[in-house]
């Protein structure tokens, strides 16, 4: 279903930003880290449109899938090393998604209020949003800070409007990956997809929620 057959979303005054994917273009730097994974575990190189097409949480069951095996004791945390060097050592390569920060801007003049939510880790984030000088736009920026069980965004977005004192029916979740639309359905919320990450727009489209090409696009469909 395109973005275009769904009507604007009323009643949303604040904005859940994610972050890898929607607001920082970084495909290439994760895909940089994932085949520097794969080298070390013996499997051919990919290239993105497949990532796009099987990337999910949980990630262990994601990578197990990609390297075609179990883990063994310690190999998951090896996994994680390897991928985060390589994806830090290409990120200072990366640019903000098309359309930011003008979009932040925009939806700041309409009237909302926007914040920032990842699954990498916190310190890294705000890290990342403040060389860039994105800090000053949003009322939280939070990475993961903490472990989940199902390795999704829900329990994080739960505590993330908490935090902030928000009303979920007021709220929408901008991200790229299915797991953004679970979390906030569990969490009361709105979603609304960016194709530009790493889940093509066949698997986004398949939530039932909009799907749109740009964080711009995203903010027009509230109405900005």
């Amino acid at each position: 279903m395109a973005h275009n057959a769904f009507e604007r979303l009323t009643g949303i005054k604040h904005i859940v930003w994610d972050w890898n994917g929607t607001l920082l273009d970084d495909n290439h730097a994760n895909l940089a880290a994932l085949n520097q994974v794969c080298v070390e575990f013996g499997r051919p190189r990919v290239d993105l449109e497949y990532w796009r097409s099987v990337f999910r949480r949980p990630l262990v069951e994601c990578y197990e899938e990609l390297l075609e095996r179990s883990f063994a004791d310690g190999e998951w945390p090896r996994i994680n090393e390897i991928y985060d060097r390589h994806y830090l050592s290409e990120v200072p390569g990366c640019g903000l998604a098309e359309g930011v920060p003008d979009v932040l801007h925009r939806w700041a003049a309409f009237g909302g209020t926007q914040s920032l939510l990842s699954m990498a880790s916190h310190a890294h984030v705000n890290e990342l949003v403040a060389e860039r000088g994105l800090g000053g736009h949003f009322a939280r920026v939070d990475g993961r800070r903490f472990g989940t069980v199902s390795d999704s965004k829900a329990d994080h977005l739960a505590a993330h409007l908490e935090e902030l004192g928000a009303d979920p029916a007021s709220v929408v979740l901008i991200g790229d990956i299915d797991d953004d639309a679970r979390a906030a359905r569990a969490a009361g919320a709105s979603a609304i997809l960016v194709e530009s990450g790493l889940m093509n727009r066949r698997r986004l489209e398949a939530t039932g929620h909009p799907v749109v090409s740009t964080p711009a696009e995203a903010v027009r469909l509230l109405g900005a």
